[in-house]
């Protein structure tokens, strides 16, 4: 694992990893095809297909337009929408925690300089920054001048962005990387490319960063397996809830999460499926208990007991949080038939049984 004791300095995308526009951009991007006579996409399709640097991209749909052409349209479109673009989740906190602790922080992003002027300003972030390098198309020819320029040394610098672009400029900068799930490109696009660390949200880095702050331990010795609960949500029709994540590589599953110290399980799975899905669960069964010892779908090597249940709930109405990206509500016939992660395919099938 990534050791972030000796980390001075951090390189910092901004899209995807500090401010939340991923969606403005998506809908600015289908703004400048519609003006061209291109129909527009979907999220999910951008998602898979937009890369950087992003002229390929445009190739692909507008290959005759010129990018003062596109620029046009698309910041017509940006601009009329950018009050949409915020802070992402624990990113303040983040650069809070980063200053205090005296680490040095850039910005290297592909963002026009007069729109990351006026985000920044309304954002009022401006102060974290020692210095800003935006506007720049291809990442990989400027950063080893933002490493010259302000005497960074490679090996106690941090690069933090959420795009294969991010993995390849540190590679190519000689610094570690870290990609956040929280922007552009999904893990199955991340992973492949070898970041050095793969983390949920800036919130999660912020932790690993005061942990790496005590006394160093051997990793055998520090690391334990994780108890988690889940469970398989009934409504009145008897259908399960299934939901998507990023971090199970956004394959269907259970909603669940990890039991607090000095809270029994029971209490642990209503607690996890309210803050979750905003459910209230009864009848809760016990369904079975399973190893869950480094699962590939999940975003990082974790070591799981997993105690699983069944309830019920008499709302459907769902309110996913931040981890969870889309529902459904399914026979369990059904939900067989979707890209299950492996422990919940195992829950489903186990109940089945049992009933």
């Amino acid at each position: 694992m990534l050791e972030l004791k000796n980390i001075e300095s951090l390189i910092l995308d901004w899209s995807g990893t500090i401010v939340d526009d991923l969606t403005t951009v998506w809908d600015a991007t289908n703004y400048c095809f519609q003006k061209f006579g291109v129909a527009p996409i979907s999220r999910e399709q951008f998602r898979e297909e937009f890369c950087l640097p992003f002229m390929p991209f445009y190739r692909r749909y507008l290959p005759t337009q010129s990018l003062e052409e596109i620029d046009r349209y698309y910041f017509e479109r940006f601009n009329a929408i950018q009050d949409n673009v915020g802070l992402l989740p624990h990113a303040r906190e983040f650069l809070d925690f980063a200053r205090s602790r005296g680490l040095r922080m850039f910005v290297l992003s592909t963002m026009d300089p007069v729109v990351f002027e006026r985000l920044c300003e309304r954002l009022g972030i401006s102060h974290f920054y020692e210095g800003a390098y935006v506007g720049i198309m291809d990442k990989m020819g400027e950063i080893h001048r933002v490493i010259q320029s302000n005497n960074l040394d490679p090996a106690n610098t941090l690069y933090v962005g959420d795009m294969v672009h991010d993995i390849e400029t540190a590679r190519h900068g000689g610094v570690k990387s870290c990609v956040v799930l929280t922007g552009f490109d999904k893990l199955e696009k991340l992973r492949p490319a070898g970041p050095d660390l793969i983390v949920e949200h800036l919130g999660e880095l912020r932790q690993m960063f005061e942990r790496s702050l005590g006394p160093r331990v051997p990793q055998a010795e520090r690391r334990q397996p994780i108890v988690a609960v889940g469970a398989l949500i009934f409504n009145p029709r008897g259908e399960c809830l299934m939901v998507r994540t990023p971090k199970w590589n956004r394959s269907w599953g259970m909603p669940g999460g990890k039991v607090r110290y000095g809270e029994a399980m029971e209490a642990a799975l209503a607690r996890e499926m309210k803050e979750e899905t905003g459910l209230d669960v009864r009848d809760i069964q016990f369904v079975m208990a399973q190893d869950c010892i480094e699962p590939p779908e999940f975003y990082r090597r974790e070591h799981f007991l997993l105690l699983s249940f069944a309830c019920r709930a008499d709302a459907t109405t769902v309110r996913l949080n931040e981890e969870l990206e889309d529902f459904r509500w399914l026979s369990p016939e059904d939900a067989l038939k979707l890209e299950l992660n492996k422990p919940t395919r195992i829950v489903i099938e186990t109940y089945a049984r049992l009933t």
